[in-house]
């Protein structure tokens, strides 16, 4: 393998730090730090705020706008229009000719990455880590754009919904370090860990959880207060509770200590990184048969229940429970290894740099 002057293109809006905002930023931080153990030049883009260590260049924030400008009636949300300035200037920065990169890495959701990709004189390779939205597909439609960066995908489930668009997508699983996901005991109530929205199925969850007789500890941060407050929250008391948005070592222990990892997709899952993260912590998933789930999981480490199957989730609890947990730790090894994952990247920095 060759080593590469890489840019990696992360997210504007969240910082990439513990405790993580999400799989995509927890993914970053993993890729970037790996990359750069095996002497690539990783300069990171993303959002104010990131890990030291990671040594983040901040994107442009966005400038004051005229009072003439505010008070237009199409005037859009402050954050929208600063993810559209930092990513523009961004973009516009990568195209120059001088540029000191070998590989553009776009890890983000944005569009403009993608629009804006035949513009920059170095190999772009933008990874699919989302089922198509209206905004990446409308760019991803230009035909510059689909002939000209390369596309990977997260799992073959992710890459199936695309390939209408982008016929040639590399898959590249997600991984997780296994050393920092260490087997765990066992034995505890259930978990569920993930961003508390609501594609993520909290309260699905906890209803399986309920009608099981398990209990519930749910980990993760709270993006949408209100709706936390009003859905999530009066379900809440008793052996079902939130433990709040954890460190990325108190929430190993935590899935580490659970009979089982509840993961309940009411979208299809790209990926689902807390599958990942359970398995290698030998914690056999109850879920949800959406998006990657079923790709993630065989019948030694998971059991999965059709989507809106209540009663089936919570047989599933109970089902995944009596699962070998060195069996799920030997699957995350196999299968959802960081090293698998870089292992991939490095393959795709070096076809498209040659």
């Amino acid at each position: 393998m060759s080593t590469h002057r890489v840019a990696l293109v992360a997210s504007a809006r969240y910082p990439i730090r513990e405790p993580f905002p999400g799989g995509l930023e927890a993914h970053t931080w993993q890729l970037a730090t790996r990359l750069r153990e095996r002497g690539h030049r990783v300069t990171v883009f993303g959002g104010a705020g990131s890990d030291p260590a990671l040594d983040v260049h901040e994107m442009a924030p966005l400038p004051p706008l005229s009072s003439h400008a505010r008070s237009d009636v199409s005037m859009p949300a402050d954050w929208f229009l600063a993810e559209h300035h930092a990513y523009l200037s961004l973009m516009l920065d990568l195209a120059a000719p001088d540029a000191p990169y070998d590989v553009v890495h776009n890890n983000s959701l944005h569009y403009l990455p993608v629009a804006m990709g035949p513009s920059v004189p170095r190999p772009v390779l933008t990874t699919l880590h989302t089922p198509p939205t209206p905004w990446l597909e409308s760019a991803i439609r230009l035909p510059r754009a689909r002939s000209g960066p390369r596309f990977a995908a997260v799992s073959r489930s992710t890459a199936q919904q695309w390939r209408g668009l982008v016929p040639d997508v590399r898959v590249v699983r997600n991984g997780v370090d296994t050393a920092a996901w260490p087997a765990g005991p066992g034995g505890g109530t259930p978990v569920w860990s993930g961003r508390i929205v609501p594609e993520k199925g909290p309260v699905e969850a906890i209803r399986a959880a309920r009608a099981a007789g398990t209990g519930l500890r749910l980990a993760g941060p709270r993006p949408d207060r209100r709706w936390f407050d009003a859905e999530v929250a009066p379900l809440l008391g008793g052996d079902i509770s939130w433990v709040g948005h954890l460190d990325h070592a108190a929430l190993a222990r935590l899935v580490g200590s659970a009979s089982v990892a509840v993961v309940t997709p009411c979208w299809d899952e790209p990926y689902g990184l807390v599958v990942a993260e359970a398995l290698a912590c030998g914690t056999p998933v109850a879920g949800v048969a959406r998006g990657a789930l079923p790709e993630l999981l065989d019948d030694t480490c998971g059991v999965l229940a059709a989507p809106g199957d209540a009663a089936g989730l919570a047989a599933a609890i109970h089902a995944a429970a009596r699962l070998d947990r060195a069996a799920v730790r030997r699957r995350a090894e196999r299968f959802c290894s960081v090293a698998a994952m870089v292992d991939g990247y490095e393959a795709l920095y070096d076809e498209i740099a040659a």
